[in-house]
């Protein structure tokens, strides 16, 4: 849908930021004990209740479309990382880590941050935890690829960004080596894709979503040390309003 130059400006800002932080006193306060009422605490917000293609979704896979899509381009590179607890997750920032060859085009990534559990759902189960990667094309078009994780061995690609989260919100820690973002992405490259939505606030529409087929595994103590600094940070599944999930083969 279209959205004003605001709007704009604040879904770049929350793309980038994965949430408005706390010293950002000009946006309300939001929490996930109330993502059903995000939509009335700013007119910013509206879209969380008045939109059409929000997101998270629960791809059912046997309503899923197989389609032959394109492999999606990941041209990520190792670069350097900032890991900071903004209020409402842990993020990763990156600076020069590449990009992704999507359906609409070419996108930058910006960043990854985690919720837990899964705010994306497969057949109605939610996993332990997503990383969702957040993209940028020339345009400004935003593009999500979602990586689901299932309870295994320690994931040895995120120890360090484990190792370095800050427990106290707007603090932040540089990683100590660069970061390549392809080491975190399961072997098997399949995936689903559909419209949606940012989803935290202003949950701005008009964004390419790939959600990875594939788990892969971070280890008990992994997802114990994030859910001791934030037990649930997912936003409940939202209407598909006769959207279609595309499936590739």
């Amino acid at each position: 849908m279209n959205l004003t130059l605001r709007a704009i400006a604040l879904a770049t800002s929350m793309a980038v930021s994965g949430g408005i932080s706390a010293a950002d006193t000009h946006a309300p306060h939001w929490g996930y004990d109330e993502a059903a009422k995000w939509g009335d605490l700013s007119g910013d917000f509206k879209v969380c209740k008045i939109g059409k293609e929000q997101s998270p979704i629960d791809i059912q896979t046997k309503a899923t479309v197989k389609a032959k899509l394109a492999p999606i381009g990941f041209n990520y590179k190792a670069g350097a990382g900032e890991v900071v607890n903004n209020g409402h997750t842990i993020q990763v920032n990156l600076s020069d880590a590449g990009s992704a060859k999507l359906a609409a085009g070419d996108y930058q990534l910006l960043q990854f941050h985690f919720h837990t559990p899964s705010e994306e759902k497969v057949d109605g189960k939610n996993f332990p935890m997503v990383a969702h990667f957040v993209h940028k094309s020339a345009a400004g078009g935003l593009g999500v690829v979602g990586v689901m994780f299932k309870e295994g061995k320690e994931n040895a690609a995120l120890k360090a960004v484990f190792d370095a989260m800050p427990a106290k919100e707007g603090d932040k820690s540089a990683l100590k080596a660069p970061l390549n973002a392809a080491d975190v992405l399961p072997a098997d490259k399949g995936y689903y894709a559909f419209k949606g939505s940012l989803t935290t606030p202003p949950c701005s529409e008009s964004v390419a979503w790939q959600v990875m087929k594939q788990p892969v595994e971070l280890s008990k103590a992994q997802i114990e040390a994030f859910r001791k600094l934030y037990k649930m940070n997912a936003r409940p599944v939202q209407p598909m309003n006769g959207r279609k999930v595309q499936e590739s083969s």
